[in-house]
């Protein structure tokens, strides 16, 4: 490994935005560690020379902790994570189901907070670096048969603004993600028409130029469908539940 390359943690590697971004990331020479559960998906990244696998689990906090230390050790240093990890299942969000919740916001949210916590001590001991947690535009307000997976979503941007403050007397910068549809084995489940659906490179090259390129906190894309979300947030609950009723609640219905 070479002290002058730049070093990327990515999580949730093993597919869809996480694959493109660690991939992304190899060309553009970075040292990239990537980590996800799927050992097989990682090794066959892994033949890249820029691309180096670290299995684990996210919902178990001492084995990421161990990781991380794992990498930290093996590339001498970290300037970047990229936390992509996470899981959604359509069939499940139909209705209320509560173990289906429980395990969105294990993954999805406690996975990333499980991340976080264990790179705190190492950035705030450098005083420098970067932090970057992948949310979704799903997470803006609540959406049609999203009960798990929208809160998931809310729940994470919500933390990376948290953390924005936390994370700023020590130098080290938070940068939100949040993407609107990417053609992915997630999205991939849903069984409704997709406006303005990108490629995963689309997502990577995005991400890629937000981080690195930029100092906006949050990173957005494809622009058409973020205007649309973004006024969303801004309506009174009257016009925005009437509207999603009207347009959306026909969209996403089985």
């Amino acid at each position: 490994m070479s002290e002058n390359q730049k070093k990327v943690w990515i999580t949730g590697a093993s597919s869809g935005i996480g694959k493109a971004v660690a991939e992304k990331f190899a060309r553009e020479n970075w040292q990239v560690a990537i980590s996800a559960r799927r050992v097989e998906l990682l090794d066959e990244l892994a033949k890249n020379k820029n691309i180096f696998s670290y299995p684990m689990d996210v919902t178990d906090p001492s084995k990421t902790r161990e990781v991380f230390n794992k990498i930290v050790n093996d590339f001498g240093n970290i300037d970047l994570c990229v936390f992509c990890s996470g899981t959604y299942e359509r069939n499940l969000e139909k209705e209320i189901n509560i173990e289906n919740i429980k395990l969105t916001m294990e993954v999805n949210f406690f996975g990333t907070v499980n991340c976080v916590k264990a790179v705190e001590q190492y950035f705030q001991n450098r005083k420098n670096g970067h932090i970057s947690i992948v949310s979704s535009i799903a997470g803006y307000r609540g959406l049609p048969k999203s009960s798990g997976y929208g809160p998931s979503k809310a729940a994470l941007s919500n933390l990376a603004e948290s953390l924005y403050f936390d994370f700023k007397k020590y130098n080290v910068k938070i940068s939100l993600i949040s993407p609107g549809f990417i053609k992915t084995p997630m999205t991939d489940k849903n069984e409704f028409r997709m406006p303005f659906i990108k490629s995963p490179e689309f997502a990577a090259d995005k991400i890629y130029n937000g981080l690195v390129k930029s100092n906006n906190f949050e990173i957005t894309f494809p622009k058409q469908l973020t205007v649309i979300f973004k006024l969303f947030k801004i309506l009174p609950n009257r016009i925005y539940l009437f509207l999603v009723t009207k347009v959306l609640g026909k969209l996403m219905k089985d």
